[in-house]
């Protein structure tokens, strides 16, 4: 029996939110440029989109270049973003024409022109589309964000435009990059690293962790699927015991 056959329907995670990592030593370890392994990696972004558009998920949020990345050789930071560029030609009309939305969060002003350009028109393009939200995190850190959510609270607390006393969860996930979006249900990070890497830390306050050995370029729709059935097999209780939730 295929994973996918042993996923409950009732049961889909709203939000799933990747790491999408091994990229480079899958391909050193096959005796390839590193650049090979971001390339395949577009592949898996395909196969993991449509895997989730079968199930119903609502938001898949990837981690595709975060803040450290910068400090990569300028080469494969020029050949990532490069990709990033291809992938968004390649695939924007599938995206567009699946009735995936998309949105991308980070510093986006360490982006060059023609890589904001080409995702400005991607959203743009995208804005109306109503099913699967592809959130891509790009020059992204939490505690960039997280920074960024305490200047603006900072500022509007200092010209009065809130009180102290307002300043909540509620209040302060509003301020986030993903303000709007619910927190992740799930995360899935490949490639047998067991750290979460300045991704997401307020969200994932209470998501659900699955680390797989399996590198990213290999991580397809059957291990996609499992990932959910995992998943289901975990009892969700945000603080409580379970016969409360009985």
């Amino acid at each position: 029996m295929s994973y996918k056959d042993q996923i409950d329907m009732n049961r889909i995670p709203q939000h799933v939110a990747i790491i999408m990592d091994g990229n480079g030593r899958w391909a050193k370890s096959k005796g390839l440029d590193r650049i090979f392994g971001h390339q395949e990696g577009v592949d898996s972004v395909d196969k993991v989109m449509e895997a989730a558009s079968d199930l119903g998920v609502k938001y898949i949020t990837l981690y595709a270049f975060s803040t450290e990345n910068w400090n990569r050789p300028e080469t494969e930071v020029s050949a990532l973003m490069e990709i990033l560029s291809q992938a968004l030609r390649k695939y924007i009309e599938k995206i567009s024409r699946n009735n995936v939305r998309l949105l991308v969060i980070g510093d986006k002003s360490r982006l060059s022109e023609v890589t904001l350009k080409n995702l400005s028109e991607a959203e743009a393009m995208t804005a109306g589309n109503t099913g699967l939200t592809m959130v891509l995190a790009i020059s992204y850190s939490s505690r960039w964000e997280i920074i960024e959510a305490v200047k603006g609270i900072a500022t509007k607390a200092k010209s009065g435009e809130l009180n102290i006393d307002e300043i909540d969860e509620q209040l302060f996930s509003n301020h986030l990059t993903t303000a709007g979006i619910p927190d992740p249900d799930l995360l899935v990070r490949t490639s047998g690293e067991l750290r979460i890497s300045n991704f997401l830390m307020w969200q994932l306050s209470y998501s659900e962790l699955y680390f797989t050995s399996v590198s990213w370029p290999e991580f397809k729709k059957e291990q996609f699927f499992e990932a959910i059935v995992d998943y289901q097999k975990r009892e969700r209780r945000f603080g409580k015991t379970s016969e409360q939730l009985a």
